[in-house]
């Protein structure tokens, strides 16, 4: 999540073209994914921006301005996976929810490919932005972040299912694909792997949702049989049948800390540089 908020010479687009030894309507053409500009031209015009740091214009003049008249919120996933996992849009709404009293406009930006991840790289790298990131992060990524405690959240759910007394738990993690089919496709190969196991902790509610498919198709009662929980505590939770254990994150806090660590970053304030959030365990009847 980023904002646009310092002073500084920019390059023009005409400089850029001058580099890439291209006419201007060119630049314009290739910054703004247009087609119709050949392969080799575009990658001149990429090297170009990416070497003298451009960025558009109306970036560049809130740059110039001081002025932050707008925050990305950037996505690096697909849109289906935006779409399909209630955790997103709980982070727009509480990032949005702390915008609204200010004039700062909220862009949504989805950077699912490594091309999208790449084409915002060069936009946003070396621009000096404040930002902030979801997640904990490595020493080598000195950024303010903000996050839930999910270690405490897993051990809250597995602890749950120990002292139901269920003694074969299995998990279903993340993020290599998070999916409702995702969920289904790894309790399949569970059930094979330990036919015994009598409870399930998944990563995330709708891999849950997916785990609960296959274990009803493999004939497994819940929680009879097996007992469920997910993480999330998502609308799919509360409607699921049977209702889901499952991990709340306070996700929608999560999007307004995050704003408001930025939004005091633009001001030029000290700010939090973490935010750890708890989680609790919300009981039903799956587990």
């Amino acid at each position: 999540m980023s904002g646009h908020g310092r002073s500084g010479g920019r390059p023009t687009l005409e400089e850029v073209a001058a580099r890439a030894g291209v006419g201007r309507g060119t630049v314009s053409r290739v910054v703004n994914g247009a087609s119709g500009v050949s392969a080799r031209t575009r990658a001149a015009v990429e090297a170009a921006v990416e070497e003298l740091g451009y960025v558009p214009n109306r970036a560049a003049r809130a740059l110039a301005s001081n002025r932050a008249d707008a925050v990305a919120l950037v996505v690096p996933e697909p849109q289906s996976r935006f779409f399909a996992e209630p955790y997103f849009s709980d982070m727009v709404r509480g990032v949005g929810a702390a915008l609204a009293e200010t004039d700062v406009q909220l862009v949504l930006t989805l950077a699912g490919s490594d091309r999208e991840r790449r084409r915002l790289a060069r936009y946003l790298a070396g621009l000096g932005i404040p930002a902030v990131v979801s997640g904990r992060r490595s020493a080598a990524e000195p950024l303010p972040y903000v996050d839930c405690d999910n270690l405490a959240g897993a051990a809250g759910a597995v602890g749950h299912l120990l002292d139901r007394g269920r003694h074969a738990v299995a998990t279903v993690t993340g993020p290599l694909d998070i999916t409702e089919e995702g969920g289904r496709r790894a309790m399949r190969e569970l059930l094979e792997r330990r036919p015994d196991l009598d409870a399930v902790f998944a990563a995330s509610d709708v891999m849950a949702l997916g785990a609960r498919r296959e274990l009803r198709a493999a004939g497994r009662l819940i929680p009879g049989d097996v007992a469920l929980v997910g993480f999330d505590d998502s609308v799919a939770a509360r409607h699921m049948e049977p209702p889901l254990t499952s991990v709340r994150q306070p996700v929608e806090e999560m999007g307004r800390a995050m704003a408001r660590i930025l939004l005091a970053g633009l001001a030029g304030e000290p700010g939090d540089e973490a935010v750890v959030l708890p989680t609790e365990l919300v009981v039903r009847e799956s587990s």
